[in-house]
C-alpha cells in the first residue's frame, strides 16, 4: 500500500516538477488537476473507507487547508495581490503583453510573479550555473599555467649558440668554423 502511495507521489510530482522549465514543457491547470486526481485515486485505493475531516491529507485534497501562520502560506500569491514583472518592468493590468514586447508573434519573455509593492524580484544569472562552473574552471587552469610559465623564466637559453646575436651574421659571412686562439 505505502509502494502505491509512493509511486503516485513520485508521478504527481514528476508532472508538476521545477524542472519542466528547463525542458521548455508548459504546465497548466489541467496537468496540476490531473496530478491531484492521481494522488486522490491512490489515497482512495490504500483508504477505502475514506480519510477522518480532521486528516491534513483530506484538507489538501478538498482545498480546505489553512496555511495561516507557516512557510508555504508566504508562497501562496492571492490573484489580487500578485503582478507580473518583466525586464525590470511591472506589467500593469489592462494593458496587452504587446505593449510591452512588440507585436512579434516568436519572442519569447521570461516574467516573474511577485506581490504588488514588493517591488522587482531578483535579476537572472547572466550565464547558467554549468556555463560558470566551465569558464571559472577553463580560467583557473590558464592562470595555473602562466604561473608554471613565470616560475620557468629561466635564462639558461642564453648561453645556447643559437641565442648569440653575433651567430647569423658570421654563419653568412663564413666565418663560423674560425678560431682565433692558438692551437
Amino acid at each position: 500500500m505505502a509502494e502505491v502511495l509512493r509511486r503516485t507521489i513520485d508521478e504527481a510530482k514528476r508532472l508538476v516538477s521545477k524542472d519542466l522549465v528547463k525542458r521548455d514543457q508548459c504546465m497548466d491547470k489541467s496537468t496540476v488537476k490531473e496530478a491531484l486526481m492521481m494522488l486522490s485515486g491512490a489515497v482512495t485505493i490504500v483508504y477505502p473507507m475514506g480519510l477522518p475531516p480532521h486528516d491534513p491529507i483530506k484538507k489538501e485534497l478538498d482545498n480546505e487547508e489553512d496555511l495561516e501562520g507557516t512557510q508555504a502560506a508566504k508562497e501562496v500569491i492571492p490573484m489580487d495581490e500578485g503582478t507580473l514583472w518583466f525586464s525590470g518592468k511591472e506589467m500593469l493590468r489592462g494593458k496587452q503583453l504587446s505593449d510591452y514586447v512588440g507585436r512579434n508573434e516568436k519572442t519569447k519573455i521570461v516574467a516573474k510573479l511577485s506581490r504588488r509593492g514588493a517591488g522587482a524580484p531578483a535579476r537572472e544569472p547572466v550565464v547558467s550555473e554549468d556555463d560558470q562552473r566551465a569558464m571559472m574552471s577553463y580560467y583557473y587552469k590558464k592562470q595555473e599555467e602562466w604561473k608554471k610559465l613565470e616560475a620557468n623564466d629561466e635564462d639558461s637559453y642564453l648561453d645556447s649558440a643559437w641565442a648569440e646575436p653575433g651567430q647569423l651574421k658570421r654563419q653568412f659571412h663564413g666565418l663560423s668554423d674560425i678560431k682565433w686562439g692558438p692551437r
